[in-house]
């Protein structure tokens, strides 16, 4: 036993330190890339902008993803069911609300629309563990917890679709269009780290917020179950879930006020030309805007591409954890290790896919963010089908084929979300152009969440069938736009 836990308590500082590196690496590789020569001051400053923004994307993640987290420690209270229809419908109001928020962002600046943001998914997750209190207490019956997570969560997701947008508005004003690719792969490091912090840190607060002494515990876990008090309670505690995270964004918020510029004029630098597809739009009607980017070929390409990439992201990083949960004797099989590491390994799969997409588009392709796609949806198509023929017979060929599934799709999602609606938008309506680009993202995960929720529960062998053809897709459109570079002289 006492083996055990002083294992267990070195894999977590291992695994803490990693992440510590990890950091440290993506902060490197930023000050590395300077292919404009900015000034030593001007790079500091920029730091400071986007590294507490990033952050606090990466736990407005921890408080998106949680849901997945509380839905597993729950037991009976959320069915598979349930869980698709409540991320279904959350996902939805994600894509749909970028419709508004987009131009939203736009004219009100990129700091307003994050701490807008995160005050909304500040209080929809309190209000999310406060549900979770009342019905694991018998204040409300047990019916009520699906109906009031379909409103709460809508109501979260709605705020966390300023997320995305602000952070890019926000960047489209301190990055040319050179550094885009390499740091859309920071970006890409950042949303990885969210997908750690939801995981790991979510599976963190589950173990250390049950009533009964769990075996096996780091010295973080029983720290934080020593701070909420969870030796004495009389049941799980399961509504932390949603009220650290709370506690996290709160924290960010106030560092958010005190830090971020919108531009480089508003921290004692000159803004610059950032050789993007920037225009005066400050005349422009949202509906005359919308109408000017869905007559772009290219960016209503993208917003398929990322249609495709919501289905399959989604599809992977919730539905391969549920797969295993509901068959247990998979663990003996090869999948412990998968699952023990989930929000680790997603980490490292997003991060070394966020900077090989971007190595690939800034190195290799002067800035074009097709040939990026080409590449990782080509290979998305070939561990799809590998995850087809693996799902029975070799858990471990398909927790590989999983994290390179995952690796690719979040390399995707990083260069087309985080770094081509900035060069097609311009600084002027870069929110709203990836508003609609992140909106069909959401569109594909609201599908999937609704239609593998019910076709898992028929039978496992859909779950990868259902993910091929939008690898086709995504591959035969990401072609399309292989040659597409932003017009300067163009108005969207």
């Amino acid at each position: 036993m006492l083996s055990k836990i002083r294992e267990n308590q070195l894999n977590s500082m291992i695994t803490n330190i990693i992440m510590i590196i990890i950091v440290f690496v993506a902060i490197i590789l930023y000050f590395a890339n300077n292919p404009l020569k900015h000034s030593k001051e001007f790079r500091i400053r920029c730091f400071w902008n986007w590294f507490p923004l990033g952050l606090t994307y990466a736990f407005m993640y921890m408080g998106r993803y949680n849901l997945t987290v509380a839905t597993g420690a729950m037991g009976d209270l959320i069915t598979k069911q349930n869980f698709g229809d409540i991320f279904g419908i959350g996902a939805v109001t994600y894509g749909l609300a970028f419709l508004i928020n987009g131009p939203l962002t736009d004219k009100m600046g990129g700091k307003k629309a994050i701490l807008l943001g995160t005050a909304g998914a500040i209080l929809a997750n309190a209000l999310m563990g406060v549900s979770v209190y009342c019905v694991l207490n018998g204040i409300i019956d047990k019916s009520m917890i699906v109906p009031a997570f379909i409103v709460l969560y809508s109501v979260n997701m709605y705020f966390q679709s300023f997320g995305a947008v602000s952070v890019i508005k926000v960047n489209s004003s301190w990055f040319h269009i050179k550094e885009r690719g390499i740091q859309g792969g920071v970006f890409g490091t950042l949303i990885a780290l969210g997908l750690f912090y939801a995981f790991n840190w979510g599976d963190i607060i589950v173990k250390a917020s049950k009533a009964k002494l769990p075996e096996h515990m780091d010295l973080i876990e029983s720290a934080l179950r020593f701070l909420i008090g969870s030796a004495n309670a009389k049941m799980d505690q399961t509504w932390y879930v949603f009220f650290i995270p709370a506690i996290i964004l709160a924290f960010f918020f106030v560092l958010l006020v005190i830090i971020v510029k919108d531009h480089p004029s508003q921290a004692g630098f000159e803004d610059f030309d950032l050789g993007d597809a920037s225009n005066d739009l400050n005349e422009e009607s949202v509906i005359a805007l919308y109408k000017r980017l869905l007559a772009n070929p290219v960016i209503l390409t993208i917003a398929f591409i990322e249609f495709c990439s919501g289905v399959i992201r989604q599809s992977i990083m919730h539905w391969y954890k549920i797969f295993v949960s509901q068959n247990p004797a998979k663990l003996a099989q090869g999948a412990s290790f998968f699952i023990d590491n989930w929000g680790l390994l997603l980490c490292f799969a997003g991060i070394f896919g966020g900077f090989v997409a971007g190595y690939i588009s800034d190195k290799l392709f002067q800035s074009r963010r097709g040939p990026s796609a080409v590449f990782l949806y080509a290979a998305m198509f070939v561990f799809s089908v590998l995850m087809y023929f693996t799902l029975e017979q070799n858990q471990i060929l398909l927790g590989i084929a999983v994290l390179l599934m995952s690796l690719c799709v979040i390399g995707v999602h990083g260069m087309l979300s985080g770094a081509a609606t900035m060069d097609f938008g311009g600084k002027k309506a870069a929110a709203t152009t990836t508003g609609l680009v992140d909106g069909f993202v959401y569109l594909g995960t609201g599908l999937q969440g609704f239609v593998l929720g019910r076709l898992t529960s028929m039978d496992w062998s859909y779950w990868p069938l259902f993910m091929i053809p939008f690898t086709i897709v995504g591959l035969v459109l990401s072609v399309k736009i292989w040659k597409a570079f932003p017009d300067r002289g163009a108005k969207s």
